[in-house]
C-alpha cells in the first residue's frame, strides 16, 4: 500500500489525495478526501454506487467544521473519484479498502465511522474484523443511517424469482432498474458470494463503542424492520435507534440533516468521555 500526500491547494477544509491498495493486478487507486482536526475523526462511508460527493457527506463535512473536528471520505473502488472497476468490487475488497483509508489517519485519533445503507454494513465488518484489519484500537463510535448489513442475502436474494437467480449463476450478473441513476443497478455473483463470507448479522456483534441507528420508516429499499433485527444482534446497552416515521432511505431532508447532527454530536460527545 502506497500513500500519496494531499494536495493543498484543493480547499484546506477538505482537501484531496489518494492511496494505493492491493498488490500487483488487484492494485487499485483509492481517491480520499480529509481535513485535520481534534478527535474524535469523523469517518464517511457511503452506500452502493454513491460517491463522497454527496448531500449526508458535505452536511458531516461542514458539521466537522463547525465542532473543529477531523473528518474524511473516500470513494470505493469503482465508484466516484475512484480508480478500479465497479463490477469487481465486493463486501470484502471495499472494506480492505476502507480499512487501508483507516489506517492511513493519524494513528493516535479515534474515529466515528458514519455508514450508509451499505456504508453500514462496511461499518459493522470493519468492526467485527478490526483485529486482522489492524484498527481494533480506532473506531470510537458508529452512526449507521439506513443501515443495510447483510443486503444481499437478507434483502435482495429473497425478492429474486427463478429466472433472476438464474441469471446471476449463469451470467455471473443481474441487472435492475435503479431508483437513483439511468443506469440499472449491478449485482454480481462475486458480490453475492464474497457477501455471504462477510455477513455480520450471523451472531452477536461486539462493537465495544457506542451505536446510534436512523432509520426512515417510509423506506423502499432497506425497512425499517432490518433495523430492528440490526438491534437485536448488538448486545451492548449503548445502542440507539431513531425511527424517522417519514422518512425514505436517503434521509437527506433538511430535518434528517437536523436529526443527524443532534446524534452525531452526541456520539462525538460519548466519544470524547471514551478517550
Amino acid at each position: 500500500m502506497t500513500q500519496h500526500q494531499p494536495d493543498k491547494s484543493v480547499d484546506a477544509a477538505d482537501a484531496a489525495g489518494e492511496i494505493l491498495v492491493g498488490v500487483g493486478e488487484k492494485t487499485r487507486r483509492i481517491a480520499y478526501r480529509k481535513r485535520d482536526g481534534r478527535a474524535p475523526t469523523l469517518v464517511w462511508l457511503g452506500g452502493y454506487r454513491s460517491d463522497m460527493r454527496g448531500t449526508k457527506a458535505e452536511f458531516l463535512l461542514d458539521f466537522a467544521v463547525q465542532h473543529q473536528l477531523g473528518f474524511c471520505r473516500f470513494d470505493y473502488s469503482g465508484h466516484g473519484e475512484s480508480g478500479g472497476t465497479f463490477e469487481e468490487g465486493t463486501i470484502g475488497r471495499w472494506s480492505a479498502e476502507a480499512a487501508a483509508v483507516l489506517q492511513s489517519l493519524d494513528a493516535d485519533n479515534p474515529v466515528i465511522l458514519a455508514g450508509s445503507s451499505m456504508g453500514a454494513w462496511i461499518a459493522l465488518n470493519l468492526i467485527r474484523r478490526a483485529q486482522s484489519f489492524g484498527i481494533e484500537t480506532k473506531i470510537a463510535g458508529l452512526l449507521l443511517l439506513a443501515p443495510a448489513p447483510d443486503f444481499t442475502e437478507r434483502l435482495i436474494l429473497p425478492k429474486l424469482d427463478a429466472a433472476q437467480r438464474a441469471s446471476i449463476e449463469t451470467a455471473g450478473r443481474l441487472e435492475t432498474p435503479s431508483q437513483y441513476a439511468a443506469e440499472p443497478d449491478i449485482y454480481t455473483r462475486d458480490l453475492f458470494e464474497d457477501g455471504r463470507a462477510n455477513l455480520v448479522l450471523d451472531g452477536p456483534i461486539e462493537t465495544h463503542c457506542p451505536v446510534s441507528i436512523i432509520q426512515g420508516m417510509a423506506d423502499d429499499d432497506v425497512p425499517y424492520e432490518h433495523a430492528l433485527t440490526l438491534v437485536e444482534h448488538l448486545p451492548q446497552s449503548a445502542v440507539t435507534l431513531s425511527l424517522v416515521k417519514d422518512g425514505d432511505h436517503r434521509l437527506s431532508r433538511p430535518q434528517d440533516l437536523t436529526l443527524i447532527g443532534r446524534i452525531l454530536a452526541d456520539l462525538v460527545e460519548a466519544a470524547g468521555k471514551m478517550a
